[in-house]
């Protein structure tokens, strides 16, 4: 007997209704300008010196033999700190919530904070090549054991872009090893990269594409997905937002945790003066 949604995964459903309306709303009659263009832009160039607090929102159906649903919400808070006139030290959190069931096993169901990824990238200015390098880490921060791996890791990431207006090209990678933590959990031995590309127009809409890839050395698994997206910069009162919408196609992966489709729908808090 299959269980019934998860609230949450109901509370995101219901709000693409609301996210896409303003998306296109904002892309046809936003008359923020070159301004908004601006922004897009430093949105997206990850080490660019702005303060920002996406919240990433992810569905995934259809995963595993018991077609499991998994709802993961990625706070994402991106912080710069200016270290001299030429270099800059861009910190980039991300701590996920899920909301999961019919993954580990049939009729389960599993909610809490998943482990932390923390990265620091030195990146100097730069208008031509952006690029950045830095330490990558992996807390174990998971309020419930099947939701996390209990090790903390570490690992080195890096970042390497080509933007002029309006057009952002590039990619940025880490790969983190298993250096510490419980002895009777499995070590992890993980690659991730992101293969990017978007297109802002004076509007602050924006169009792209980016490619995620994730190598579970250790397990000898990859997974592979691609996702299109739609953004736009708008304002609730004061506060600027971004907001954006992608379909998540899997493209590769190991049957028992490869999805049969998703959805993801952020809305990133920016603070432009910073």
């Amino acid at each position: 007997m299959k269980l019934p949604l998860p609230n949450s995964v109901k509370v995101l459903t219901s709000a693409l209704f609301f996210y896409l309306p303003i998306v296109l709303f904002a892309q046809e009659d936003s008359k923020t300008g070159a301004s908004a263009q601006e922004l897009a832009d430093k949105l997206a160039n990850p080490v660019a010196s702005l303060i920002s607090v996406p919240l990433q929102n992810n569905i995934n159906y259809g995963i595993g033999p018991y077609n499991g649903i998994k709802y993961t919400v990625n706070i994402q808070p991106v912080i710069p700190f200016k270290l001299n006139d030429n270099l800059n030290l861009i910190t980039r959190y991300i701590l996920p919530l899920v909301d999961q069931q019919d993954i580990t096993g049939e009729n389960t169901h599993e909610f809490g904070l998943s482990d932390a990824t923390v990265t620091a990238f030195f990146a100097p200015k730069s208008k031509k090549i952006i690029w950045g390098l830095g330490p990558a880490f992996f807390v174990p921060t998971a309020t419930d054991k099947l939701l996390g791996t209990e090790k903390f890791g570490i690992g080195p990431s890096v970042l390497i872009m080509h933007q002029s207006k309006g057009l952002s090209l590039g990619f940025i990678a880490n790969q983190i090893w298993s250096v510490a933590g419980n002895e009777d959990r499995a070590d992890f031995n993980n690659f991730y990269t992101q293969i990017f590309m978007s297109y802002s127009y004076n509007s602050g809409a924006s169009l792209g594409v980016n490619t995620e890839i994730t190598q579970n050395w250790e397990g000898n698994t990859t997974m592979i997905s691609l996702n299109p997206s739609i953004g736009a910069i708008t304002k609730l009162g004061t506060q600027v937002i971004q907001f954006s919408v992608q379909p998540l196609i899997p493209i590769v992966g190991p049957n028992q945790s490869k999805p049969d489709w998703g959805l993801r729908a952020v809305v990133a808090f920016v603070f432009p003066g910073s």
